[in-house]
């Protein structure tokens, strides 16, 4: 197995860091407001394509996955061009643009949610794969690892690879620098921002009984090791879930399609989570919403219970059955 990414992404580090290979193409994304831009990120696409099609035979694969983003567009229809199996991978309750236009030609679709008007006997709900580091993540050694007692209640607050500016700044605020707080609190704060709160939870008056990170290669730990978690709603809704967490969603609001709001929907209707806008998070609504549910046992257990429901842990399992069964069908 190989991958095919796009120059200067964070793939480029992360595929050889986990022991795979990877190929690299020179793409943008589209940016929508600006139309010079989005023409020019799609004449790099199109010219994308036939460099794909060579660097896909150069590796002898045997079918290709898309997993979205704007390199799925020229490495799918080179695909389809050589014949091979082509599967397509969704992971939100919008369907990504690279996606769309390939649906139609794709053999399989694996949604990670069922889709409004998308069916038909080349879509499987499969739900979204996560890494094997969060399914068999421990607790009684995770909270060892973060220095958590066993009884303890504890908030992890996580933002995506980046951060999230406004949820890194209300937590800082209400859970270091305000008194009060009687849980444990794993903030991972990404890149961005990692170094203006490092400094603010040096000074902050009430930041013991909390670890702050700037990155976690997998959440296994940090989900396993909390009881409620403070986030945006990507891909880690299904993370989430995995492990039974409860959450407090803030949803990026700039995501194309509102789609992290629609997958924050998905476990606000099973009743495993609360959401809070963007615009409305402050330091006075996350100690709000957080302390109310640490500070009612059942209602965590609850929204716990929910959460595990909507689990699928089969499910990169199921994706790759879907590409097996095609190889195996032949061309």
């Amino acid at each position: 197995m190989s991958f095919l990414g796009a120059r200067g992404r964070l793939e480029a580090e992360l595929v050889p860091g986990a022991g795979y290979e990877v190929d690299l193409l020179d793409l943008s994304g589209i940016d929508r407001k600006n139309p010079v831009k989005a023409a020019r990120a799609a004449a790099q696409a199109a010219a994308a394509i036939p460099r794909a099609g060579k660097l896909i035979r150069g590796r002898g694969a045997d079918a290709v996955i898309g997993g979205g983003g704007f390199v799925a567009g020229p490495a799918g229809v080179a695909a389809r061009r050589l014949k091979l199996p082509l599967v397509l991978t969704e992971a939100d309750r919008h369907l990504g643009l690279a996606n769309r236009l390939l649906a139609k030609r794709a053999n399989r679709v694996c949604l990670a949610f069922p889709i409004e008007g998308l069916e038909g006997p080349n879509v499987r709900i499969t739900g979204r794969p996560v890494g094997r580091a969060v399914l068999t993540a421990d607790r009684e050694r995770a909270r060892e690892r973060f220095g958590i007692a066993g009884d303890a209640r504890c908030l992890l607050v996580m933002g995506g690879s980046q951060g999230a500016r406004s949820i890194n700044f209300a937590a800082i605020e209400a859970l270091a620098e305000r008194p009060g707080r009687d849980f444990d609190v794993i903030h991972v704060s990404g890149s961005r921002d990692h170094a203006e709160i490092q400094g603010r939870l040096e000074e902050a008056p009430h930041g013991d009984r909390y670890t702050l990170l700037e990155y976690e290669p997998d959440m296994g730990d940090g989900i396993v090791a909390s009881d409620l978690a403070l986030a945006r709603s990507g891909a880690s809704v299904f993370e989430l879930a995995a492990l039974g967490r409860a959450a407090v969603l803030v949803p990026y609001p700039y995501a194309t399609g509102d789609h992290q709001t629609a997958n924050a929907d998905w476990m606000v209707e099973a009743g495993a989570a609360v959401v809070v806008s963007d615009a409305d998070l402050d330091a006075d609504r996350l100690l709000s919403e957080v302390g109310s549910i640490l500070g009612d046992p059942d209602r965590l257990a609850g929204m716990s219970r929910a959460s595990k429901s909507l689990a699928r842990p089969n499910a990169a399992a199921e994706v790759a059955e879907e590409v097996m069964g095609l190889i195996g069908e032949g061309p």
